[in-house]
């Protein structure tokens, strides 16, 4: 059975992201777009418009357009939507990369991806120098104060005119894990990205001058989308935080009255128990909308009874630009992420048989809509066993949907662990551990954690003979990979369980 959304269906804009996302720049000229949490710093909608055509306009000069990327490493500063913007103005492709991944990481995406020129910060700058070396990237600037070229230096004869692209181009190509191999591309177009801008607005409008803090990382697809370019295509005050502070978060909160707080679960779990919250005005919250990792219904309930409104959640994937799910106002249902976006049909569908399920019944969630990629960037195969010949995307995730059209999910298919919303793939955290000269052979899987999501736990078996400490593996795995893959658990086994065929069997480590 194919469910649909109880919500009217939308027109997707024929547009292309830029023009769309700064359509309300004229009228709104000297209004606030965008404002740094820390220092205050702020960009009007007229001073973002006319930094991103100087950007686009440079990098024109450069013969930088159509086809050409440029990668943006860097943490959520006003900047950001410049470089963003600029880049998809003069007609090229945005690869975001995670600040906090190793050089051998960032080395991964810039390759894989093509890109010609990398733009960060300078605390990052030492990284992106090393992960640079041997790629296709001919230079690398700063967005503040460096030894190497600066941003501004990028900045030419303003591009008034968008450049030539189409609106199935591929706009973004932000980096998302599997369950084998290194991280892939996703190749999400200007219609991909204005389809689900206008998706989520459907459900989760955001007023004129609203206020969105953005802590959310932008190099994200939920921060990039809902927060960054959702806010401002309808007109809303985007309030950057570089990284996520409870206290200036609350701070920022009181002060500008926020109305809606988009977070992930580890806030709500904050906002739920911890003391600070108690010494700050949140009355003019009216929701809070989880999204990235799943939200347990207790904790839910928990942290709306203190907060005195809605707390809800919402469910997408990178593939999906983000969002397939969510709970609009008033429509709460403890538990649930929501009900299917306009525009947007799910199946419930049995794993091994294939066949459709009906209420109540769990089964692999597939989605079919215009926010789905078009695939992974030289990754054919891995295109074709998540997106099937009639344009069902296969989540990978397990749930199901009860008669008022609300879903609910349960267990993923894949072997993906969740780590405060990141994705963490087991095989590659495997892969590196059995490097290891004391590791005979490893397994991974997610621990669930309340505040975390999921908790990354490492099986390990030694040689024989071999002494290893946890301590001792664990900074192994720390020095090789981004913060948030590092292993949080470890436990000493004397054989890592698997099938006939030398499949590791995960639930067998589970139920231990």
């Amino acid at each position: 059975m194919v469910y649909t959304s109880p919500l009217p269906d939308i027109d997707v804009p024929n547009s292309l992201l830029g023009p769309f996302v700064l359509q309300h720049a004229e009228r709104l000229a000297n209004e606030p777009a965008l404002v740094d949490g820390v220092n205050g710093r702020s960009l009007t909608f007229a001073e973002l418009q006319g930094e991103v055509m100087a950007l686009a306009g440079g990098l024109a000069a450069r013969g930088f357009g159509k086809g050409d990327v440029l990668a943006l490493m860097a943490p959520n500063i006003p900047e950001y939507a410049v470089a963003f913007h600029g880049t998809a103005w003069a007609g090229g492709s945005v690869t975001t990369i995670n600040p906090t991944y190793t050089a051998g990481e960032v080395k991964h995406q810039l390759k894989d991806s093509g890109a010609r020129i990398l733009v960060t910060v300078s605390m990052f700058l030492g990284i992106a120098r090393e992960a640079a070396e041997g790629t296709d990237v001919e230079s690398v600037f700063t967005i503040d104060e460096s030894d190497a070229p600066n941003v501004t230096e990028l900045m030419g004869t303003p591009l008034t005119k968008q450049a030539a692209a189409d609106v199935n181009d591929v706009v973004t190509l932000p980096y998302s894990s599997g369950t084998t191999g290194l991280s892939k591309g996703v190749m999400l177009t200007h219609r991909n990205l204005i389809a689900n801008l206008v998706q989520t607005a459907a459900m989760l409008p955001i007023s004129e001058g609203e206020t969105v803090l953005a802590f959310l990382p932008f190099f994200h697809i939920y921060g990039m989308q809902v927060l960054m370019n959702g806010a401002l295509f309808q007109g809303g005050k985007v309030v950057t935080m570089p990284r996520f502070d409870l206290e200036q978060f609350l701070s920022l909160a009181q002060d500008h009255k926020v109305e809606r707080a988009f977070v992930a679960p580890p806030i709500v779990l904050a906002l739920a128990k911890h003391p600070l919250v108690d010494h700050y005005d949140l009355s003019a919250l009216k929701s809070v909308f989880s999204g990235a990792a799943p939200l347990g219904a207790e904790l839910a309930q928990e942290a709306g009874a203190r907060l005195g409104c809605e707390v809800v959640q919402g469910y997408g994937m990178t593939e999906l630009s983000p969002v397939s799910h969510a709970t609009p106002e008033g429509q709460f249902k403890p538990g649930t992420i929501g009900v299917l976006a306009p525009s947007t049909e799910s199946r419930i569908v049995d794993p091994d048989t294939g066949n459709d399920l009906g209420e109540g019944e769990d089964g692999e969630v597939w989605v079919r809509g215009p926010q789905v990629m078009p695939g992974y960037l030289n990754n054919e195969s891995a295109t074709a066993s998540t997106i099937d010949t009639d344009g069902w995307l296969h989540t990978g995730d397990v749930g199901h949907v009860d008669k008022d059209g609300h879903f609910t999910i349960v267990d993923r298919l894949k072997e993906l662990i969740k780590y405060k919303g990141f994705q963490v793939p087991p095989a590659e955290l495997e892969a590196l551990l059995v490097t290891h000269p004391a590791i005979a052979d490893a397994a991974v899987i997610g621990i669930p954690d309340d505040e975390a999501g999921e908790l990354p736990k490492a099986f390990i078996t030694l040689k024989d003979g071999v002494e290893a400490s946890a301590e001792d593996i664990q900074s192994f795995v720390a020095d090789q990979v981004a913060s948030y893959k590092q292993i949080r658990l470890l436990e000493f086994v004397p054989e890592i369980p698997k099938s006939a065929s030398g499949k590791i069997l995960r639930r067998m480590l589970r139920d231990n």
